[in-house]
């Protein structure tokens, strides 16, 4: 194949005008630009070459660049920002907030305003394509920006080939630089059954890209944490049967062992059917090549489940086979890429930061771990370690929280004040509280699916130790809470901040009801 240069160095590309151009150069296999925005006018080197324009690539670039230092970007994909608005994290906040929708159109159907939804399944397809045709506008941003705004040099729809430790080759090019940084991503860890590769499996990448068609009335999902779970409360909630084939157990992440009971069980009452302690043993096609049906071994025997829809989220495999081939950095047993806490491999001037370093695989990781190493590079002492962090995730509900969970905090802590709602009655969680914005309507109507949340404190110093919530609204309240949390947030700091009613997360006026005593009790 042939390529040809598309130097845009000189152009100023509008945002509308980048759109057509990513559409052409992803879909029309005949156009073989190679985006190239190189200064050649600079004469200075390079401080450093990211190979990866994803998000910890381009925030890496962009810091490097603030700081004066001089940078590259090689990508192949013809648009920056990587997975995260292609095939990853938007499209599953987006199918996400589709689940949502549906709950509380299917809790009160045929109530107030809402439609009578019994029997009544929505379109996946829809939904996918309605993605599909959007996702280009985040594309077109980034490559704006990063050009027209903060000034990074970049080579875009060619991938990039590592010739030794400060030298990359592109489009028949090479480039050269004090140091590399290495950030190729992670791609979806393979279905190891027979019949995996099927028409009619997916992965999250593979189910934006090639569904052609309605899914039927019966959904199989393989895997049991965050990409798995999401995605299977999306598929149920369009109306479909869903079943979670799960090796161990379902959602092992959550920490607190009665937010993960709530959890689960909304999902249950929701309909979702949880197969754990069970393992796909293969998937059969019809005479089309296409999934009709898959067998299961589950502790109660052998069953057979006729589908023509099959998603698997298995996890991520690190893409560090050329990174080994080329230069023999160390890996993990995962594959991920060993670094330190300033994101130096094992070979000298070479760095690794995102997806690629392994878990967590989480966008903040990836954009922190990019500034990270360009802050190194740039000669700054920093150390950056991401062993505790606030988490998320997306079921019908938004889960958030950080910290420990009850149980470690016992066990840690010895004595510990529990604050949570609903409250802990003989009416369980026939309860309207938490009340909070976007839960409203079940606190009234149906109070038993409007949230939990708890608060973990260490009594004898007063700290906060967990925080869990179950609900909506609440994740972006985590994100600063959790700073706070580390620089040793009490419960008498909470009781006299200024709450914002309905707050999502009621801890504020929760912890006033009780700061005020010496000796703390739950509540």
């Amino acid at each position: 194949m042939t390529l040809t240069t598309w130097d845009i160095r000189p152009e100023t590309i509008g945002i509308n005008d980048w759109a057509p151009e990513i559409d052409s150069l992803l879909e029309d296999p005949d156009d073989n630009r190679v985006v190239f925005n190189v200064d050649e006018a600079d004469t200075r080197p390079y401080d450093a070459i990211f190979l990866g324009g994803g998000a910890a690539g381009r925030f890496g670039s962009a810091y490097m660049r603030a700081m004066g230092g001089r940078q590259l970007i090689i990508e192949a994909w013809p648009f920056l920002g990587g997975s995260c608005p292609h095939n990853a994290c938007v499209p599953h906040h987006l199918f996400s907030e589709v689940a949502a929708e549906l709950m509380l159109a299917r809790t009160f159907s045929g109530r107030f305003w809402f439609p009578d939804m019994d029997g009544r399944i929505t379109s996946i397809k829809e939904i996918v394509d309605l993605f599909r045709a959007g996702r280009i506008a985040p594309h077109a941003i980034m490559n704006f920006q990063s050009k027209e705004q903060l000034d990074l040099e970049y080579v875009l729809n060619a991938r990039g080939t590592i010739i030794d430790a400060n030298t990359v080759e592109v489009a028949g090019r090479r480039f050269t630089a004090n140091n590399l940084i290495l950030g190729l991503g992670a791609r979806s860890r393979p279905l190891d059954c027979p019949g995996a590769d099927i028409h009619g499996v997916y992965t999250y990448e593979t189910l934006v890209e090639d569904l052609d068609y309605e899914p039927g009335d019966t959904v199989v999902v393989i895997g049991g944490s965050k990409t798995a779970v999401e995605y299977g409360c999306f598929f149920q909630a369009t109306g479909r049967r869903t079943i979670m084939v799960v090796r161990s157990e379902l959602l092992p992440i959550l920490p607190d062992a009665e937010t993960r009971d709530y959890t689960i069980t909304m999902m249950k009452e929701q309909g979702m059917e949880i197969w754990e302690h069970s393992v796909a043993t293969h998937l059969e096609g019809d005479h089309n090549g296409k999934v009709k049906a898959i067998t299961v071994k589950t502790p109660d025997g052998v069953r057979r489940i006729e589908t023509d829809f099959v998603f698997h989220g298995l996890g991520e495999i690190p893409n560090s086979e050329m990174a080994v081939e080329k230069l023999g950095v160390k890996v993990g047993d995962e594959g991920q890429i060993i670094v330190n806490p300033q994101m130096q491999t094992s070979v000298p001037n070479v760095y690794a930061i995102g997806d690629l370093i392994g878990r967590p695989m989480e966008m903040f990781k990836a954009r922190k771990s990019g500034m990270y190493a360009s802050r190194h590079i740039m000669g700054e002492d920093v150390h950056y370690a991401f062993d505790e962090f606030p988490d998320f995730l997306h079921t019908h509900y938004e889960v958030s929280w950080f910290g420990m969970g009850e149980e470690e905090a016992r066990e840690v802590y010895g004595d510990v004040t529990i604050i949570k709602m609903p409250p802990e009655t003989e009416d369980g969680w026939e309860v309207a509280l938490p009340a909070t914005d976007r839960m409203m309507l079940y606190a009234f109507a149906d109070p038993r699916k409007s949230g939990f949340q708890k608060l973990i404190i260490a009594s004898a110093s007063r700290k906060v130790v967990g925080a869990h919530h179950v609900g909506a609204g609440a994740r972006d309240a985590f994100q600063y809470l959790f700073q706070m949390y580390k620089r040793g947030l009490t419960i008498d700091d909470l009781a006299v901040m200024d709450e914002l009613f309905l707050n999502p997360t009621h801890f504020i006026q929760l912890s006033r009801l009780r700061a005020g005593a010496k000796n703390l009790q739950d509540l």
